[in-house]
C-alpha cells in the first residue's frame, strides 16, 4: 500500500488463569466484548493465533474430527482445512497462508492477541464533501460489470464487456447494452479494468476500442498476474499499471485508488473513486476486498451478487455428484453468498447500494444443462434482504441504460427523479449473440498443423513446467456433448515426473479425468489461453479421485500462462 505506518489493535485479552487453562493444540476463544472468535494454538509454551475466519469466504472454523493430530480446523462453509500449527491451508493443498495475529505475553502471565494493520489508505488527505449539483455526478449501468461514471466533465468507465462471449463460449451477456454503449466507451476519459478474467477484460470489446481509440488511458492494478496478460490480441497504447492504496489525482476534484483482494491478491482488485469528497466503492469480484478493511458510509457501493461463476459443481461427475446433490449444494451456496453480501453491506453502511457484475447467461444451446442447473441469486432478492437488515440504505437494481443522479439521491433518497430508467421501448434482455461467429473461431483451432503431431502434448505440458506433484490426469477430447470422438486425443499426464504414460502408474496417486470440448481445448492450447476458459466456462466435465481440489495445478494452467508466441515458434 501507499504507507508504511502500522496500527496495532488489541483484539482479545486473556488473564493468567485463562492462559493456564489453554490446552495443548487447538483452542477456540470468543471475545466477550464484541463476540468475535479466535483460534489459539499452544505447543509447549509457544503460541500461534489467528482470527476464526476462513480466508476464502469468511466462514467459521470448527474442530476437524478427521485430524488425529489435533492441528487442523475445518471451515463450516466449504470444508477448507487449516493447519493451525503452521497457519497453512491443507485443503486446498499448497494454496494459502492464514494471516497470523501477534501473541503478546504480559508480565502478569496473561496474553493479548494483537492485529498489526496498515493505516487505511483512503484516509490519506481526507476531503470534506462538497454539495453536488443536479446532473453533476451520474452513474449509468450498461451491462454485467460495466458502469459509466460521469464526474463533472469527465467520464470514467469500468470493466467494459459489451460484445462477444466470455470464458471461451460459456458466458454470454444477459442484458442488451444501450445502443450507444460502444460509442460512449470510445469517448470515455479513462477506463478501469479490475482483473484478467474475460468478463472484465473483454477482447472482443477491446478490439473495437483499439481500432477507434488506441491511446485511451486504461488503469489497472499492479497485480503479480498482469491484467493485460495477452497483449498481442489488442493494440492499446496507454495502459497504466498502478500501485495499490495510492490516490491517483486526475484533477482538482477527481481521484481514485485501486486496492487488492485479500484472497486473490495476485489477480483481483477493487476501486474507490472520490469526487468532491463523495466516495464510490466498487468491490467487483473480490472475495475479501482489501482483506476485509473497507471504508464505511461511502455514497455508493457496488458489488457482485449472483454466484455461479465456477464450474463447480455443475461440471463434475461420478461419486457424490448426482443432480440432486448438485441442486442442494447450489441452493445452499447461493443462500450463503446472499447472506454474506447483505451482511457486508450492512456493516459498511453505504448511502446507496447497487448489485451488479452478475448478469451473464449460459446462452449457447449446447450448455442448456448448465443454464438449467446453475441457479443464481437475483439482485432483487439481495436488495430485499438488505432493505430488511438495514432499511436506511437505499438500494438500486439497475436495468441497462438506467441512470442514478447522485446529487439528487443524496439530497432526497425518495426523489423519483434521482433514477432515470430506460424507455419502455428499450430492449433489456439479449435474445441473439452471434454464436456462429465466435464458436467457429474457436473451432478453427481444431485443424491447426500443430495437432497433427502427437508430441504437441509433451511440448505443451513441458512448456507449462508444472511437476513434482503426485497427480495423474487423463485428458479426453470430446464433441459438444462430451462424448469421445474418433480423431480426438486421449492421453495421461503424470505430474510427479512430467511423463506421459500409456496407463496409470501402480503407486498410490491422486487422479483427475477431464473431458474437454475439442475446439475450446485446442484453442486454449494453441493460443496459450487460461484453463479458466474450460473450467469457469463450463467447457469440460471433471471426475476426481480422491475428491480433492488441486489448487496449484489449476493455478499453473490458469493465470500463470503467457502469450502463445512463447510456446510454438520452437515446436
Amino acid at each position: 500500500i501507499g504507507s508504511d505506518k502500522m496500527l496495532d489493535t488489541v483484539l482479545l485479552s486473556l488473564d493468567a488463569e485463562a492462559v493456564g487453562s489453554l490446552k495443548e493444540g487447538v483452542n477456540f476463544k470468543k471475545s466477550t466484548e464484541d463476540g468475535k472468535c479466535y483460534i489459539i494454538f499452544k505447543s509447549n509454551n509457544d503460541f500461534k493465533a489467528c482470527k476464526n475466519q476462513c480466508k476464502h469466504q469468511g466462514g467459521l472454523f470448527i474442530k476437524d474430527i478427521e485430524d488425529l493430530d489435533g492441528m487442523t480446523v475445518k471451515c463450516t462453509k466449504h470444508n477448507w482445512k487449516l493447519n493451525v500449527s503452521t497457519m497453512k491451508y491443507v485443503n486446498p493443498p499448497d494454496s494459502f497462508l492464514q494471516d497470523e495475529l501477534e501473541v503478546s505475553m504480559l508480565d502478569d502471565g496473561g496474553l493479548q492477541l494483537v492485529e498489526l494493520s496498515p493505516v487505511d489508505p483512503w484516509m490519506a488527505d481526507p476531503r470534506e464533501p462538497l454539495e453536488l449539483q443536479k446532473g453533476e455526478v451520474k452513474v449509468t449501468y450498461f451491462t454485467h460489470a460495466c458502469i459509466e461514471l460521469q464526474l463533472g466533465k469527465r467520464r470514467f468507465m469500468f470493466d467494459p464487456w459489451l460484445k462477444g462471449p466470455a470464458f471461451a463460449r460459456g458466458w454470454w451477456l444477459l442484458h442488451e447494452p444501450p445502443a450507444d454503449a460502444l460509442d460512449r466507451l470510445c469517448g470515455a476519459d479513462l477506463i478501469y479494468i479490475s482483473h484478467m478474467h474475460s468478463d472484465h477484460l473483454s477482447y472482443p470489446t477491446l478490439k473495437v476500442l483499439a481500432e477507434r481509440r488506441p491511446d485511451i488511458p486504461i488503469y489497472v492494478g499492479d497485480t503479480s498476474r498482469p491484467v493485460f496478460w495477452l497483449e498481442s490480441q489488442v493494440k492499446l497504447t496507454n495502459i497504466k499499471v498502478l500501485p495499490f492504496g495510492v490516490w491517483q489525482n486526475i484533477d482538482d476534484h477527481l481521484r481514485f485508488m485501486i486496492l487488492m483482494d485479500g484472497v486473490h491478491p495476485e489477480m483481483d482488485t477493487c476501486i474507490i473513486v472520490d469526487y468532491k469528497g463523495h466516495m464510490i466503492l466498487n468491490t467487483v469480484d473480490c472475495t475479501r476486498p482489501n482483506g476485509g478493511r473497507l471504508p464505511q458510509n461511502v455514497d455508493v457501493m457496488m458489488s457482485d451478487f449472483a454466484g455461479g461463476a465456477s464450474g463447480f459443481p455443475m461440471t463434475f461427475y461420478g461419486g457424490k455428484y448426482s443432480d440432486s446433490w448438485k441442486a442442494e449444494f447450489i441452493k445452499n451456496e447461493r443462500k450463503k453468498l446472499l447472506n454474506y453480501k447483505a451482511t457486508l453491506v450492512k456493516s459498511l453502511q453505504p448511502r446507496i447500494y447497487c448489485p451488479f457484475a452478475g448478469y451473464f447467461v449460459e446462452a449457447h444451446p449446447s450448455d442448456r444443462y448448465i443454464k438449467d442447473t446453475n441457479f443464481k441469486n437475483s439482485a432483487e432478492d439481495l436488495n430485499a434482504l438488505i432493505n430488511k437488515l438495514a432499511p436506511a440504505i437505499k438500494t438500486w437494481t439497475p436495468q441497462p441504460g438506467a441512470v442514478l443522479d447522485l446529487g439528487l439521491a443524496l439530497r432526497d433518497p425518495t426523489n423519483r427523479e434521482a433514477i432515470t430508467n430506460p424507455p419502455a421501448s428499450a430492449k433489456i434482455y439479449k435474445d441473439s449473440w452471434e454464436f456462429d461467429l465466435y464458436v467457429n473461431e474457436l473451432k478453427s483451432a481444431i485443424k491447426s498443423d500443430i495437432f497433427k503431431h502427437q508430441n504437441w502434448i509433451q511440448f505443451y505440458y513441458t512448456w507449462a513446467g508444472f511437476q513434482n506433484y503426485n497427480l495423474v490426469v487423463r485428458v479426453i477430447e470430446t464433441d459438444d456433448k462430451f462424448e469421445c470422438i474418433t480423431d480426438g486425443y486421449d492421453y495421461l499426464v503424470d505430474f510427479l515426473d512430467l511423463s506421459f504414460p500409456t496407463k496409470r502408474p501402480n503407486r498410490e496417486h491422486s487422479y483427475l479425468e477431464i473431458k474437454n470440448r475439442i475446439g475450446v481445448m485446442r484453442y486454449v492450447v494453441l493460443h496459450g489461453c487460461l484453463w479458466d476458459d474450460l473450467y469457469i466456462g463450463f467447457q469440460n466435465r471433471i471426475s476426481r479421485d480422491p475428491d480433492i481440489y488441486h489448487h496449484n495445478v489449476l493455478d499453473r494452467y490458469d493465470t500463470n500462462h503467457c502469450s502463445a508466441k512463447k510456446i510454438w515458434p520452437d515446436f
